[in-house]
């Protein structure tokens, strides 16, 4: 099955922080992909701007050193990398003054897409928008797209949604959050609403309990700053784990619509209880290697590099249903995966001998993207009824063929996405202001208790709290695997 690529129109993307590690390693290499596959024209401007002084041709020049480490398959056409180099240009400006902007103006073209990046710190975007404004560069059809994070608590995040608001309408901004690109988080939708199969039982009186693990192997390393100042909650839990929650717990939209599917995520999120003290579990990595207190260089931190907790969303479909949420850094495995665990059969006709064993559909969003659903059938052999566990799995490399062993990145959806104009995996300021509005008593929280992140060994799956939050419910996570 081949994908089928659907072109846009021409377009000019000006990156502010295009010599930034987000820019290079993640923004351009998605755009030279979708340059690859033919997605947009021959007229397009890739614009980088920064305050690094430099010429077009030796930004080109540092472009191409990174595609050729980000993007190695595409940049051995020596034709495609030149023709794209050449729609490559850069502006050397100050976002805090009015250098470099008249510049940046005279590049841009009259009546088209105008899309501007902002891979810079949240510091700017705000400075950055009013310039926009002030030299005249925003138009009926621009776009602009801000990164994570959005604000460190709710007042910083209306603070920003407002600034922001002064001078862009709604509809023209698109605060990005890269989980919403995967294809498997995409799939979401489409397994739920796609498939009667599902459907149906997807509510309290099917579904135990779900469990959604975002778990990483790697550290903080290059990122101590940052993360001192956030931890696993505010990086993670706020924003990557709840938008997976909405997906999962949504009520299906009248229509797929970009307005229609954010109404619904906000209604969950806007129905999550309060967060018990007891229900929450915070970790700090330790042993093999250094420590996360030796990575930041704080003897004394109380930062989590690791959160699970249980969360209740209050309403009809999964009234009584627990999420299980967990992440953390320096785990056993890279492993992102959602657990739909189904309730095990009223009454079983086999006896206790054979054993019971209840549904579980899983959807791994990294690695080996795909979905598995674990059913339940009798042993082979002689001897009696003997029930045993099997996967029905279906990866997206086996089941839609060796093309698509690599789904884009997700970069690639969402860039092309802003200049569609479909708003549909990005979140809305709303959103995000109630995803904080839940967020921070339970930082508050934890604070005027004085809480002290457990330790667990790296390499492990967490601390052994995380283990007993589920024990207690009579339940355990399930494994985390690569």
């Amino acid at each position: 099955m081949v994908s089928r690529v659907i072109p846009v129109d021409p377009f000019d993307l000006v990156i502010f922080g295009s010599t930034g590690d987000l820019a290079q390693r993640k923004i351009l290499p998605a755009l030279f992909r979708r340059f690859c596959a033919g997605q947009w024209p021959g007229d397009v401007q890739i614009i980088g701007a920064a305050r690094a002084e430099y010429d077009r041709e030796a930004f080109r020049q540092i472009v191409s050193e990174s595609l050729l480490i980000h993007a190695p398959d595409q940049s051995q056409d020596a034709a495609a990398l030149e023709a794209f180099l050449r729609r490559v240009d850069y502006v050397s400006l100050d976002a805090l003054s009015s250098v470099g902007w008249d510049q940046l103006a005279a590049k841009l073209t009259v009546d088209r897409v105008r899309a501007f990046y902002f891979s810079v710190g949240p510091r700017l975007f705000g400075p950055l928008a009013e310039r926009i404004k002030a030299h005249d560069l925003a138009t009926g059809k621009t776009r602009i797209v801000v990164e994570k994070p959005f604000g460190h608590d709710l007042e910083s995040a209306r603070a920003l949604n407002a600034t922001l608001a002064e001078h862009f309408q709604e509809g023209q901004i698109y605060r990005i959050d890269h989980y919403l690109g995967k294809e498997t988080v995409q799939n979401l939708m489409a397994v739920r609403f796609g498939n009667m199969l599902f459907e149906p039982l997807w509510n309290s009186q099917y579904v135990d309990h779900i469990q959604i693990t975002v778990a990483e192997s790697v550290g903080i390393d290059g990122r101590e700053e940052y993360y001192e100042r956030a931890g696993a909650m505010r990086d993670m839990v706020q924003n990557h784990l709840m938008q997976l929650l909405c997906l999962i717990a949504m009520e299906p939209p009248a229509k797929f619509d970009p307005d229609a599917v954010r109404d619904e995520k906000l209604k969950v999120i806007r129905a999550l209880d309060p967060v018990e003290p007891h229900h929450i579990v915070r970790g700090q990595f330790e042993g093999d290697g250094p420590s996360y207190r030796q990575t930041v260089g704080n003897p004394r931190s109380t930062t989590e590099s690791y959160v699970a907790l249980k969360a209740h969303v209050s309403n009809w479909r999964w009234a009584g249903t627990p999420f299980y949420l967990r992440t953390g850094k320096r785990l056993v495995a890279r492993s992102s995966v959602i657990n739909v665990m189904f309730k095990d059969a009223p009454h079983s006709i086999f006896g206790a001998d054979a054993g019971r064993h209840a549904n579980v559909l899983s959807i791994r969003l990294q690695p080996n993207e795909g979905i598995t659903l674990k059913v339940t059938i009798k042993e082979p052999g002689p001897g009696g009824m003997r029930l045993v566990e099997v996967p029905l799995d279906m990866s997206f490399a086996e089941a839609l063929g060796p093309e698509n062993q690599n789904p884009p990145d997700a970069y690639e959806r969402l860039v092309m996405d802003v200049i569609r104009g479909n708003q549909t995996l990005f979140m809305r300021g709303d959103e995000v202001e109630a995803a904080w509005a839940w967020t921070d008593p339970i930082i508050a929280g934890w604070e005027a208790r004085g809480d002290v992140p457990k330790p667990y060994e790296s390499g492990s799956t967490g601390p052994g709290d995380a283990e007993l939050l589920m024990k207690r419910d009579g339940r355990r996570w399930q494994g985390i695997n690569p």
